[in-house]
């Protein structure tokens, strides 16, 4: 018995390939879609350079009526008395990194282990979202209620103006940045890198310390170095905490000392020349470590998006 194979039936003609128009893809203004786009670039870009005016303008500013009295001995020598001349911002210095340090030192522990709680810990929960809230919250403070917190809760305690007490207020504006940053950074690491952990008998502390946090260390520091800009270029919560001194600082952190940003307010103010100079180039110092900080973030920032493979 002969088996018959039936052929199978076409059920239409073979769609045949669709010939492209080229001059319908060519670049051309006169066709409005392509104009509405291209004006739009335009308009972008006009809008990007007026928004960066403001910034060049105050840069050149400072350049100018700053630069010419950056030397040496402004970097290594107290403020002047009024109607002196000469005279630097060395103690001023001195407090301002001493006082981000501390403030730092505060804010980065605990937002480190607050943002590996959020990540890692407590997703989900109901604690974990009240810590976010906080945090969000915390974005929004006026700098000078972080200030009137350290002054009632510091200064009055301890009777004194401090590096301490400025140290704790700008922990509570550095502290937001850092628990946000370290908890997106942490939970961008790579699903399969916590799952290998895991399949080697890593417990959740050693997957932590040993695979998380070296992975999201260029995002975690990112977001450092951005709080620290935040808080060194703050005046507010110094006037409450740390006041003045034309005087260097004596070793301890319980007696009050100088700032870049206070001396600024202070010398801005002043009627003599000399003070007012002292007070540009001041501004020039702190810009410049200010936009240290800032670019140091971004170098970071983009380090890490290469690391996990993100585009720009």
């Amino acid at each position: 018995m002969t088996a018959h194979v039936q052929p199978t039936p076409i059920l239409g003609p073979a769609a045949e390939p669709q010939e492209i128009d080229l001059a319908e893809l060519d670049h051309s203004l006169r066709r409005p879609r392509t104009l509405f786009s291209y004006c739009l670039s335009v308009l972008c870009s006009i809008l990007a350079l007026v928004a960066a005016v403001p910034l060049v303008s105050v840069l050149l500013m400072l350049v100018v009526r700053g630069g010419k009295r950056l030397n040496l001995a402004l970097l290594t020598q107290l403020p002047p008395a009024a109607g002196m001349v000469g005279g630097g911002i060395g103690n001023a210095i001195v407090g301002t990194l001493l006082v981000i340090f501390v403030g730092g030192v505060l804010s980065i522990v605990i937002g480190v282990f607050a943002g590996v709680y959020l990540a890692e810990i407590n997703r989900e929960g109901a604690l974990g979202g009240l810590v976010r809230f906080c945090a969000r919250l915390l974005t929004g403070l006026p700098s000078i209620l972080a200030g009137v917190f350290a002054y009632t809760t510091v200064v009055l305690w301890t009777g004194r103006f401090s590096p301490l007490a400025g140290g704790i207020a700008l922990s509570l504006l550095m502290l937001p940045t850092i628990i946000l940053t370290t908890e997106e950074s942490v939970r961008s690491v790579g699903a399969e890198m916590r799952e290998a952990a895991i399949g080697m008998g890593a417990t959740q502390t050693q997957m932590i310390w040993q695979i998380l946090l070296p992975t999201a260390l260029p995002g975690i520091l990112t977001g450092i170095l951005l709080a620290l800009a935040r808080g060194a270029g703050e005046t507010a919560p110094l006037l409450f905490t740390l006041t003045f001194s034309d005087f260097w600082l004596k070793g301890h952190l319980m007696e009050p000392t100088a700032s870049l940003a206070v001396l600024i307010y202070n010398f801005s103010k002043s009627p003599f020349q000399n003070q007012k100079e002292i007070a540009w180039a001041a501004s020039l110092v702190l810009v410049l470590i200010v936009l240290a900080l800032t670019l140091g973030g971004q170098a970071l920032s983009l380090r890490a998006r290469r690391m996990m493979g993100a585009p720009r």
